[in-house]
């Protein structure tokens, strides 16, 4: 009979439950417990399998390198970071009302790390989301001209929960087309959807960066009607120094080594 439970559960896909049936009927032949409790913890289990499992799709498919957490930010160390709002910023609620959030700094302050563990914290909470470096992103958008698939990469970027774009300002001098495509995509996104920025630039440097000032114009003045500006002074901690012996590399998740 248990070969029976197994097929049938290999059918429905319920991939927790078929791991963990044979020792709960085990445990029920010995406690007895009612056939609705029975059923109900299975059921919870699988439940939680599958949240599990969705949980390290959406992690594995992030393109996220580092998976940082809150719980490993130094902010003993880089004081001028205010904890409350990261915090604050945490429970998501800038997602659900299509707030940005940019954060602007020299290298090796925390922005990525702080970045990071936003866009972990949402894919946990079932968002969609994304990492991409600004360089790989104009990239992709000029090759998407190249094989005319530009509105649907457009359109797949720009229903996504959370954008994180990385490193803007570390990037070789954009093409007139990429540029057009980047704010499109921008504009779809500002004031509907969430965008996070990762820059070592100032946003009046934005324009000579770019190289099309009327366009960064326009693209400040929708981003900054709904946008939080984090922005760590020059006299900011270079978290990678070595005295301070911080972890180079974030810790795999559980969730993953599960998975």
């Amino acid at each position: 009979m248990l070969n029976e439970i197994h097929s049938l559960l290999d059918a429905l896909r319920m991939h927790t439950a078929r791991t963990v049936v044979a020792d709960a009927l085990k445990a029920a032949q010995k406690d007895k417990p009612s056939y609705s409790a029975f059923l109900l913890e299975l059921l919870r289990r699988e439940h939680e399998g599958q949240r599990d499992r969705a949980i390290a799709s959406r992690l594995k498919r992030s393109g996220l390198r580092d998976f940082w957490t809150l719980e490993t930010f130094p902010f003993h160390i880089q004081r001028c970071v205010n904890k409350r709002l990261i915090y604050e910023l945490a429970e998501l609620d800038f997602i659900d009302r299509g707030e940005s959030v940019v954060f602007i700094g020299q290298s090796a302050v925390g922005k990525s790390g702080l970045a990071a563990s936003l866009m972990v914290k949402a894919l946990y909470a079932d968002k969609r989301g994304q990492a991409i470096k600004a360089q790989a992103l104009f990239e992709e958008l000029g090759a998407s001209h190249a094989d005319r698939s530009t509105r649907v990469r457009l359109q797949r970027l720009a229903r996504l929960d959370l954008l994180l774009i990385e490193e803007f300002g570390y990037l070789s001098e954009p093409e007139p087309r990429q540029i057009n495509q980047f704010f499109r995509l921008m504009d779809e996104r500002c004031n509907h959807k969430s965008t996070i920025i990762t820059t070592n630039l100032g946003f009046e440097e934005w324009g000579k960066f770019v190289g099309n000032g009327p366009l960064v114009a326009a693209l400040l003045s929708r981003l900054l009607q709904k946008c939080r500006t984090i922005t760590f002074p020059k006299d900011a901690v270079n978290l990678r120094n070595p005295k301070f012996e911080l972890p180079t590399t974030a810790p795999i998740p559980p969730i993953l080594s599960a998975a």
